[in-house]
């Protein structure tokens, strides 16, 4: 085993390299510490001195001794989990001296190897953003709710956010903005009910401040899903304590969540008080840039408690929205029934216990919370929330924790072998997937799964097209949860019929943003932080968000086989998206040719042409594309469908067969704009827009993603340039298989050279800046079917990293990005582990990253359960039925629970 060892000395990191497990001869370095730079840049320079030489693990020689981490050291009057950056910088595992005496180097990096795969851990205090964002990484929740890995200690302030979100709950406020009355629906953030802290002596209890804080380790178990934050604090008086906060959401009876709070006093005996809390006096302060909008969206209706019990009541202020939030304080310690003292004061219900302590003696408190929501008039919410809160304790919760995530990663874990990094994010991915989500498979809950999840109030929690990146997961492993994805459209199609009515048009046209009601929630304008101006805002007419309220339905039924969804609702919604279509078209005649106007592309950085009176573009291909080609699917669905289905769903959707006249007419005659080299215009003139001087901006700003704004900040518009936020021409190429794009090209009369792919991809990631997280997942699925792998990768590992690391430089914190979530597991399974299900017949053709030796996973498709193992040559696969699959273009015949090893390369 290749290793290097690390001593730490005063201002020096002393380096030994072996290549024999930590034995001689040693190659030795010396890394001097230089104050002027971070401990990032400074720990940078172990990576470059040991450039060239294969590392398999790092050994910490003289770590200092700490319960939740073997290898933190000091250096330089600062102390670093050396062990957790050296993980994500060097992608190895990092083992402490004395753990390889007691049980050997083998051993000692194989359990840490293990441990690092399955826990998402930050040490050390952050402010701001910083903190903001691991709040939200932190998240615990089952799909009813999310609570934010706040600190239990916390209340909200410019480094703490303990926001509590409930799916579906929404409330609009209305704001005058330059004499305009603006209307905001926000996903609510209710009452802080995870408040637990402590007072020493009966002062008030202590709040998260850096100067009384020795330690902090934050560290979600993400087999289990707890969350356990320790605090080491040395208070102003000199009172030392360690603290210990286990946070747990129990995953089936989703209306619970559970606090262990265990507190050790170091050096001191005497007074000690335990509060709780439950505060209604919060507010949507997550996001920033809102803050100039009215986000006081909660009327408390009421407050009691009895014996150990809290309880506060409420609804939102327009949308009567009715909540009731419990808890209680146990300890197995004391008698808490008695003994608690319980006070009201400005929509703050808190509980006060007192107790009489000893030094290095542990007091260990249970806190658990009922959160019911419902309508207004709904007078058995309190008693729901009573009995729900009878039934709970923290071990039963822990207990139910654990047992659904084992099933979890059972049926739907990604086992990646040799990228510890990748291995890591993959889990983190999955569980915030279920986090988002799990509940919903109840189908007891009218919403669906938020852009940024249940974690924080960008985008005002609503939901988007980025449903169509989580999908596939849902479908393939939780079909229960992308069903009820779908119904959230369908029971909201009656909105989207008069939306698309209000805007002269028939049949049902879906809002880009959508929240409670499915009414369109795009704003008209929205703050630009560059310039501090309030821009006008047109992306409502991203009218493509329809085609993909489409594909997922066309998607789903395909991959799960459930018929019956189909024909109760989902070609109703087909023929009624279709029909919104029909009505979108102008047919030139002279051209014999159809055009789409007035639509945005998922560019978002144009809105409209330059010096035009109309807003939005014409023609863009993507939108032209995926018309044609959904009007092609949609017409051999109907033609499957038996006769009385079909009137049905005619009645319903008001349409008839002369709609499948039009569909075929249109199909064959929309026109995109290409140019004399086979690129295809992103919409029609885009090709006589002015060439941006990328390289010029980088030097002077730098980050260019949001290009956008930093053009209006100088006066300027995205419009008069080619430039790009994300994929959007060959947005239809990640979407769809490469031959059935084809066909759409072909049948709309258009010829391309042979090497129009490759040509089109570096042309469009030449103009594109990747101001969204998406970008990089699209860009990378293009770059690996066009034989660029080291760019895929590249593509791929960013946009894996993206919340981690919080690339977007702020974004994470106001919320998960659950698109990039869900599509880098498509990535993983179905790009480099080649899985596809573009037909009834499953084919595989893998081309994994180098760096990995072998992918693992289960999937289901149309009611078959399938089990793959894929390395750089071989592929076994295991199924529960008889069936056959297609390898590398081969086709091979499986029996069933058999395994079939197969040589592709």
């Amino acid at each position: 085993m290749r290793t290097f060892a690390i001593r730490a000395r005063d201002g020096v990191m002393e380096l030994n390299y072996s290549e024999d497990s930590n034995k001689p001869p040693f190659r030795k370095f010396m890394i001097t510490y230089n104050p002027k730079f971070s401990i990032g840049d400074n720990l940078e320079n172990i990576k470059v001195a040991l450039t060239g030489l294969p590392v398999d693990a790092a050994i910490i020689e003289n770590s200092l001794n700490y319960e939740f981490s073997d290898t933190i050291i000091g250096i330089n009057h600062q102390k670093i989990d050396i062990g957790l950056a050296i993980a994500n910088m060097m992608n190895v595992p990092v083992v402490n001296l004395n753990k390889v005496k007691e049980v050997g180097l083998q051993k000692a990096v194989s359990d840490k190897s293990n441990y690092l795969k399955w826990h998402l851990d930050y040490y050390g205090e952050y402010s701001g953003k910083r903190n903001y964002g691991q709040e939200a990484m932190l998240t615990i929740g089952n799909g009813y709710f999310g609570l934010r890995g706040a600190y239990v200690e916390a209340n909200a302030d410019q480094d703490n956010y303990p926001g509590m979100y409930v799916a579906g709950v929404y409330n609009q406020l209305t704001t005058k903005i330059n004499d305009r009355d603006v209307v905001n629906e926000d996903l609510v953030n209710l009452p802080n009910s995870q408040f637990i802290s402590f007072g020493v002596d009966h002062q008030q209890p202590f709040k998260i401040k850096k100067e009384d804080i020795q330690d902090i380790y934050r560290s979600l178990n993400l087999k289990t899903g707890v969350l356990t934050t320790t605090l080491h604090i040395q208070l102003s008086t000199g009172h030392i304590l360690e603290v210990r906060a286990t946070k747990v959401a129990n995953m089936t009876n989703w209306h619970r969540y559970a606090i262990k709070y265990e507190l050790k006093p170091i050096n001191f005996s005497g007074s000690l008080q335990i509060y709780s809390e439950i505060d209604g006096s919060v507010l949507n302060g997550n996001v920033e840039r809102y803050s100039d909008f009215n986000q006081h969206h909660l009327d408390i209706i009421g407050m009691s408690a009895h014996d150990n019990q809290i309880s506060m009541s409420g609804q939102t202020k327009t949308s009567k929205v009715a909540f009731v939030i419990n808890s209680k304080l146990d300890s197995q310690d004391f008698d808490t029934t008695s003994s608690i003292n319980t006070d009201t004061e400005n929509q703050l219900i808190r509980q006060t216990l007192s107790l009489d302590v000893e030094p290095e003696k542990s007091y260990e408190f249970e806190k658990c919370v009922s959160i019911f929501t419902g309508n207004a008039d709904d007078d058995k919410l309190e008693s729901a929330a009573q009995s729900e809160l009878n039934d709970s304790s923290f071990n039963d919760t822990l207990n139910d924790s654990q047992k659904f995530w084992k099933d979890v990663w059972n049926k739907s874990d990604i086992k990646i072998t040799n990228d510890i990094t990748s291995q890591k994010l993959t889990r983190v991915n999955i569980y915030h997937m279920l986090v988002t989500s799990a509940a919903l498979a109840s189908g007891k809950l009218d919403a669906s799964v938020g852009a940024r999840g249940l974690h924080g109030e960008a985008y005002r929690g609503h939901i988007f097209w980025d449903v169509t990146f989580d999908l596939p997961f849902y479908a393939i492993h939780y079909p229960a949860i992308a069903k009820q994805c779908m119904l959230y459209r369908y029971n909201r199609i009656d909105e989207a019929r008069k939306y698309a009515k209000s805007e002269g048009k028939d049949g049902a046209m879906y809002p880009w943003q959508s929240g409670m009601y499915g009414d369109e929630q795009s704003q008209f304008v929205h703050l630009n932080p560059v310039s501090g101006e309030w821009d006008p805002d047109n992306s409502r007419l991203q009218r493509h968000v329809s085609i993909s309220v489409a594909y997922d339905v066309l998607k789903y039924v395909q991959i799960t086989g459930d018929r019956d969804f189909m024909e109760k609702y989902g070609l109703e919604m087909l023929l009624s998206i279709c029909k919104f279509w029909v009505s979108m078209v102008s047919y030139d005649k002279d051209a014999d040719r159809y055009d789409i106007h007035n639509v945005m592309g998922p560019d978002e950085f144009h809105e409209e042409y330059p010096n035009a009176d109309e807003q939005g573009l014409t023609n863009n291909a993507y939108t032209n594309i995926m018309v044609s080609w959904l009007f092609d699917k949609v017409a051999t669905v109907v033609s499957k469908q038996k006769a009385d289905v079909l009137k049905v769903a005619n009645n319903k959707s008001g349409t008839d067969s002369n709609l499948l006249t039009q569909m075929s007419d249109i199909a064959h005659k929309l026109r995109l704009d290409i140019n004399d080299e086979g690129i295809i215009g992103q919409f029609s003139g885009y090709f006589n827009l002015s060439k941006l001087n990328f390289d010029s901006y980088r030097k002077r700003y730098g980050d260019i993603s949001r290009i956008d704004r930093l053009l209006k900040g100088e006066g300027k518009s995205p419009d008069s340039y080619q430039v790009a936020k994300q994929a959007d021409t060959l947005m239809a190429y990640y979407e769809l298989p490469f031959s059935e794009v084809e066909d759409v090209i072909n049948r709309l009369g258009y010829k391309l050279p042979a090497n129009y792919f490759t040509s089109n991809l570096r042309f469009y990631l030449d103009r594109t800046t990747h101001g969204s997280t998406l970008s990089r997942i699209v860009y990378s699925v293009l770059d690996e079917m066009d034989g660029n792998m080291d760019q895929s990768w590249q593509l791929f590992s960013t946009a894996l990293f993206s919340d981690y690391y919080d690339i977007q430089g702020g974004t994470t914190a106001e919320g998960i990005h659950l698109g990039v979530m869900g599509a880098t597991l498509q990535i993983e399974t179905g790009c480099y582990g080649g899985v596809r299900f573009d037909t009834d017949e499953v084919s595989v053709n893998p081309h994994l990253p180098q760096n990995w030796k072998k992918i693992s996973f289960k999937q289901a498709y149309q009611g078959i359960k399938y089990q793959f193992e894929i390395t750089h040559h071989e592929i076994t696969v295991t199924a529960d039925a008889e069936t056959h699959i297609k390898v590398a273009e081969k086709d091979y015949s499986l029996t069933k629970n058999k395994a079939t090893t197969i040589s592709y390369k």
